[in-house]
């Protein structure tokens, strides 16, 4: 029948109006056969608008008529649909939300009757309501089948909102108990003789476990086996095991109606390499010996559901008292810290940003809080002992171990997310816990939520505000009572003991907890707007401090900078209210001894850590340095004001320096660690050695000023050599220099040199006076004669003694050598007399090489200290710093005059141009250049981490585990971390074999 054209535009309207988005396959659809005694039945539009997606109710609807057996039962099914509103709701609540039971309800078109009315007890039914609705199942089919119109009626309640999130997720699992039973019971009856050796209990795990069972998802179990009375254990064992996998099978398998779910044993002991069922004894001798933190957590839900229900409670009282214990075995501490990491590990990227389960801000995150809080408070609060996360979260915070606020927003969070979850799931019902990315689909998410004005731009809002709610608490959740128990309180709110703030602090990782709460209770206590301040930040702090390798450290730390800055208004406001400050101090504080000692002596320099206008954690330019060092010594009174301004400048930039360092090797909330190792070492070395020659340059222009006012007799120029001349210095680097000078026109050159060395001896003076600033030691033993040889000289008696005495080693250091401060000139006309020494014409003689690696090898025998294990020293050992810079440096000396490119004072840069060139193969170049890298970051760290230079590991379990963070490696992974540097040093030392001993000449 064709309507008029003004009648189907008037139509076409209404279902625009009433939420369909494809009004005109609508219109097609309410003209079917099917529907037309409702054709113009206002009620049937307003009930369809009513759902998730008035498009899919439709189409559902017209199906399920279509497929009624007889013109009699499409007309009962019509006329009870327009009659009864609670089935019009349901029905098509249903049939809006889920394709999948849209299809149960074609393929079983009585099914809907299963919604038409319900009494009081079924509108929350239990496990033996769901054992009612399954007992005429036999087999896995009509198993399916029950199963699927149980789930109908559980759906039916939920969408139309008879029933909350806490209550779906019960029936859930409620459904699930009863079909695991039933399953059991049809393997049984197959295998009746296995059944009569054995008693066989079912355990829920995991949502299950915890009555807040998902529409889909794998169901964990573990199985408890034992031998009936006479039997043989071996014989009941096998038994059991056999009617466990027909259990699972039947569950899991793929049949003409589908699969239920997965049933997944995984979280038995051993996982999938141990045996499917065990004796109650043989699970407890597990757990005592071998388990691991996680299966304690794990244990926190567990529930005998099916089988032998007396043995499955026996299960259940016998590692209850272990999972209470967890928090006190010695391993639990970095245990917990690694089980924080875990939380979006292995997400694929393209997927972070779409996960409601694992992604930052996820379910993931308010389940392991809570259990966790679960493992440590446990133990004493009975209370808590709840498998449930909504019920166990509401004991936590009637005990004061959560805020009630924050349990709150936490709360609500959760039921949304989780709402969310089961709006995806329920679909299609598949395993999933992505957001979708199609609009449609996002579309009826949200009117299945409730939003019903921009559906799509409402759920990604309300989902990203929930997200960010869980992912600020996330952390807040565990610390925030530590300080409400050394603090003033709201009236009303429960106070965390403080024993039970200690077993906290335990947990955390922090060695000394009663300190740490004296701490805590120095910065947090009083009505102070200070004290509130505090309060707000230390939460978030305290988790980050405990993401370190010394905890207790990083808060003594932020006391003491506190202590020095709490009185400056900018101080608390910059943590407060700049992104980056807070973590950044927290990372820093943290991470070792260094860092915090250059804060400490100038505390105002935690403003670099902010991204305001700080000056942020960029490495400043060389120039910029010098202006800054030039300036101050104008402004100085006297000398050794001048200087002790410019060893300022030079502290602040070093705690620049290091911080930057440890802040991208940390990475952060918002941005991963730094992924390129040499980027941060090119870093490092690069400031701190235009750091070092910015302070030479000024204490130079200082010393000049005071003994000679403008201008100095002699033209002195300062040329760096080693790791300051390749821009390669570290935090516990000396300044290895060369000093020449150049009589002026009409000067004595013995007046020019009382000058010159005055000049010297005052700058080594200056800079190593004992003050609150590092010192910065100068060490000239690479002049022509060493020590034993003046410790300057004019340019005329360099080039006379490089021309008649100079030796093999001599021309080797030059390599490094470049000009660092003074007379600009002076040092480029020295660089100009060096090079043929350090690029022979002809190239290196046969003899000379023998020389140096003669000198290489006396080297590694003479210097190395005595005890040390040469394979972990990163300076002199096998594939360390000197195996690969002697290396490069040997074909610097060889090719250097033909090949331009090795004509640089930068190791990794002469070892590009090598690879360049051809003289050495990119694989050996990588080896080299990771083997550099690696030790140099060891070098770096160690002084970080104890606040002075060291070429080896250290010893001390705190320290070796700061150096492992530092590196990469998180908690318990040292001895990996020393693993991966000796495999990475004997890589690079079969290469400097081949290159530099020539074993295989090239």
């Amino acid at each position: 029948m064709t309507a008029a054209p003004g009648r189907r535009s008037s139509t076409f309207t209404r279902l625009l109006r009433h939420g369909f988005t494809d009004a005109s396959a609508a219109e097609r659809l309410l003209d079917s056969p099917e529907l037309a005694p409702l054709r113009d039945d206002p009620v049937l539009l307003e009930a369809l608008g009513g759902t998730a997606d008035p498009d899919l109710a439709l189409l559902g609807l017209v199906r399920l008529l279509e497929a009624q057996q007889s013109p009699g039962a499409r007309r009962e099914l019509l006329d009870t649909l327009i009659a009864a509103k609670p089935l019009r709701d349901r029905l098509l609540g249903v049939l809006g939300a889920s394709t999948a039971l849209a299809d149960h309800l074609a393929r079983h078109p009585d099914d809907w009757q299963a919604l038409v009315m319900y009494e009081a007890y079924d509108l929350h039914p239990g496990v033996e309501e769901f054992e009612a609705g399954l007992a005429e199942a036999t087999d896995p089919v009509s198993l399916r089948v029950a199963y699927r119109r149980c789930l109908l009626s559980i759906a039916a309640r939920d969408v139309c909102g008879t029933t909350g999130l806490a209550e779906s997720a019960a029936e859930l699992a409620d459904l699930a108990t009863a079909t695991l039973r039933a399953a059991l019971g049809i393997a049984e009856a197959a295998a009746p003789e296995d059944a009569a050796l054995c008693r066989l209990a079912v355990i829920a795990m995991g949502k299950c476990g915890g009555h807040e069972l998902n529409y889909v998802s794998d169901v964990d179990v573990i199985f408890v086996g034992e031998a009936t009375e006479g039997t043989d254990e071996t014989k009941a064992l096998r038994a059991a095991t056999r009617l466990a996998s027909h259990m699972m099978r039947i569950c899991s398998e793929t049949t003409v109606e589908g699969s239920i779910w997965p049933v997944d044993a995984n979280l038995r002991p051993e996982g999938r390499n141990g045996p499917l069922v065990r004796t109650l004894s043989s699970h407890l001798a597990y757990y005592q010996r071998w388990a691991k933190t996680w299966e304690f957590q794990a244990l926190l839900k567990a529930r005998p559901v099916a089988g032998d229900l007396d043995l499955g409670a026996e299960y259940v009282a016998a590692v209850q008292p272990l999972v209470w214990k967890a928090a006190e075995r010695e391993n639990f501490v970095p245990d917990v810290q690694k089980m924080r990491r875990r939380v979006v590990e292995n997400i694929p990227v393209a997927e972070v940003d779409r996960q409601l389960k694992l992604g930052p801000g996820g379910l993931r995150d308010v389940e392991f809080a809570v259990q966790l809080l679960q493992l440590v408070h446990g133990r004493a609060d009975t209370s808590l002992r709840s498998g449930t996360t909504l019920d166990a979260l509401g004991a936590l915070a009637a005990g004061g171990y959560v805020g009630r606020a924050d349990a709150a927003q936490l709360d609500e969070a959760y039921r949304f997310l989780r709402s969310m979850e089961h709006r995806i799931q329920l679909f299609r019902l598949r395993r999933t816990h992505l957001v979708p990315e199609d609009e449609a689909e996002l579309r009826r998410i949200g009117r299945s939520l409730g939003l019903r004005k921009d559906p799509v731009a409402d759920l990604h809002r309300e989902w990203r505000r929930h997200a960010g709610v869980v992912r600020r608490l996330h952390e807040k959740l565990f610390y925030r009572p530590l300080l409400d128990a050394v603090a003033q309180l709201a009236t009303g709110e429960a106070r965390l003991s403080t024993e039970a703030a200690r077993e906290r602090m335990v947990a955390l990782g922090y060695a000394d907890p009663a300190s740490a709460l004296r701490h805590l209770e120095a910065l947090a206590s009083g009505v102070t707007r200070k004290a509130a301040i505090q309060r707000t930040l230390l939460p978030v702090m305290l988790g980050w401090f405990a993401d370190s390798a010394d905890p207790d450290a990083g808060l003594l730390n932020f006391r003491k900078v506190s202590d020095a800055l709490g009185k400056t208004p900018w101080y608390l406001r910059l943590l407060r209210d700049e992104g980056a400050a807070a973590q950044n101090l927290a990372r820093v504080l943290s991470a070792g001894r260094l860092a915090p000692d250059l804060l400490m002596r100038a505390p105002e320099a935690v403003a670099l850590l902010g991204d305001g206008d700080g000056g942020g954690l960029e490495p400043r330019p060389r120039a910029h340095l010098e202006q800054e060092i030039y300036a101050a010594v104008k402004r100085a009174d006297g000398v050794a004001q001048a200087v002790t301004a410019a060893r300022g400048v030079r502290r602040r930039e070093l705690f620049r320096t290091a911080a930057a360092d440890i802040v991208g090797s940390y990475g952060t909330e918002e941005q991963a660690a730094e992924a390129d190792q040499g980027a941060l070492v090119d870093r490092v070395g690069g400031a701190v050695s235009d750091l070092t020659a910015a302070t030479l340059a000024g204490t130079l222009r200082a010393v000049v000023r005071d003994g000679w006012g403008d201008e100095l007799p002699t033209r002195f120029a300062v040329i760096g050599m080693g790791r300051f001349g390749g821009h390669e210095l570290g935090y516990g680097s000396d300044a290895d220099v060369l000093f020449v000078h150049e009589p002026r026109d009409g000067v004595d050159e013995r007046e020019a040199s009382q000058a010159a060395n005055k000049v010297v001896s005052e700058m080594r003076r200056l800079l190593q006076i004992p003050s609150a600033d590092p010192p910065l030691l100068i060490d000239a033993d690479l002049r022509p004669e060493g020590k034993s040889g003046p410790l300057v000289r004019t340019l005329t008696s360099y080039a006379a003694y490089y021309r008649r005495w100079a030796l093999t080693w001599e021309s080797h250091a030059l390599l490094r050598a470049e000009p660092v401060a003074g007379d600009e000139d002076l040092g480029r006309r020295f660089i100009e007399l060096i090079d043929p020494l350090r690029y022979p014409a002809d190239g290196l003689a046969d003899d000379a090489v023998r020389e140096i690696r003669r000198l290489k090898a006396r080297m590694e025998s003479e210097r190395l200290p005595r005890g040390a294990d040469p394979k972990l020293h990163a300076k002199l050992g096998p594939g360390g710093l000197s195996d690969v810079e002697w290396t490069v440096q040997l074909m610097q000396l060889r090719h250097g005059a033909s090949e331009p490119g090795l004509r640089t004072t930068r190791t990794r840069e002469a070892l590009a141009a090598a690879r360049a060139a051809g003289l050495i193969t990119d694989e050996d170049a990588a080896t080299l250049d990771e083997a550099w890298v690696l030790a140099t970051r060891v070098r770096n760290a160690v002084m970080l981490v104890r606040g002075r230079a060291g070429d080896t590991f250290p010893t001390e379990p705190r320290e070796l585990a700061a150096v492992g963070r530092y590196l990469g490696y998180g908690p318990g992974h040292a001895g990996d971390m020393l693993d991966a540097y000796r495999r990475t040093a004997r890589r690079a030392r079969g290469v400097v074999e081949e290159l530099f001993y020539g074993i295989a000449e090239r």
